[in-house]
């Protein structure tokens, strides 16, 4: 009977912690997603932070927009920024004023006349508008190839730096989105004359003016470089008034220096000592000695010389005379 209860008890005992280790459990499987929900939400919050942060950082520092930003993927850009009724109000125009007035309205340009950018962007696109009626494209062309040229025109000014074969590349591919048919990446909208006329045309207008249009639409950058040595000290910083100190000091010595240099000149020269004096005329003697020697020995030279020259010359001017053989001959 005792072992009948005391079975009974330990069954029930063991069930009840078996019953308190499984909500055990699941409190700590709660914690454990509490926890990484709340890990999780700490990453983003991290990234959030950190991404702000850095926006800041760069709207900040001016140099940490320098390097260009990626380039898009090329896609198919008809009707990107001039749709069907903007076509159709381009259409309408008859003359290049009128074309420039309408543009303008729909690039959303503020006044070309006072904007030196705004007027080279109308520019830009007025005669990419007269050069498709030219070529006779068709709405749907034109408007590619403005929107082409829209977006080659913001991968060159994206930064101050060098991207020409970046931006030609980016401007082929995207031509070549619009010359062959391979849905949904690319359609045929221009014919392979038409493709060449169009990339001839940027080329010989857009390209060649490459860097104008980058020194007009970028802001200028200028190097400021600065060495830092290892192992050396670093220049002691004066304070302003110990410099103004020293600069005084400075002026002042040069001013010295020149008023005794000044002196220096305008001073007449000092008499010269006598054995100075002595050694100056023995010199002046011996070297007076040696040209009049030197002037004899060339006098005689000169008068030996003229006297072989008059010797060969008498003898040149003498008659000439044949031998007695040959003249009896000649008599014979």
């Amino acid at each position: 009977m005792l072992n009948r209860k005391t079975s009974h008890f330990l069954g029930m005992r063991v069930q009840s912690e078996l019953e308190h280790l499984s909500e055990l459990r699941r409190e700590a499987g709660k914690d454990r997603s509490s926890v990484h929900g709340s890990a999780a939400r700490t990453r983003a919050s991290v990234w959030t932070q950190w991404t702000t942060a850095a926006a800041a950082k760069a709207d900040e520092d001016p140099g940490a927009n320098l390097f260009p930003p990626p380039l898009p993927r090329p896609r198919i850009c008809m009707w990107k920024y001039l749709d069907v009724h903007s076509m159709h109000q381009l259409e309408k125009t008859t003359n290049a004023e009128e074309m420039r007035e309408v543009l303008a309205e729909l690039l959303e340009l503020g006044c070309p006349e006072q904007s030196l950018r705004d007027a080279i962007t109308l520019d830009l696109f007025c005669h990419a508008l007269i050069f498709c009626r030219q070529q006779g494209f068709s709405l749907e062309q034109t408007s590619a190839a403005c929107a082409l040229l829209q977006d080659l025109h913001k991968a060159c000014i994206a930064t101050p730096l060098g991207n020409v074969e970046e931006c030609y590349r980016y401007f082929t591919s995207v031509l070549f989105c619009h010359g062959v048919r391979r849905p949904p990446f690319s359609i045929d909208l221009f014919k392979e004359e038409q493709l060449l006329a169009l990339e001839d045309y940027v080329v010989n207008t857009y390209f060649r003016h490459f860097k104008l249009y980058k020194y007009v639409f970028t802001p200028q950058v200028r190097l400021d470089l600065s060495l830092t040595y290892m192992g050396l000290q670093p220049p002691k910083l004066w304070p302003e008034s110990e410099m103004e100190k020293e600069e005084s000091k400075e002026m002042e010595e040069q001013a010295v220096t020149l008023q005794k240099e000044e002196l220096e000149t305008v001073a007449p020269p000092e008499p010269e000592p006598s054995h100075v004096h002595v050694l100056r005329a023995y010199i002046k003697t011996q070297v007076n000695k040696e040209l009049e020697q030197l002037q004899g020995l060339v006098e005689e030279r000169l008068k030996a010389s003229k006297e072989r020259l008059s010797s060969k010359l008498t003898a040149l001017e003498r008659p000439f005379q044949l031998p007695p053989g040959k003249g009896k001959s000649k008599t014979k």
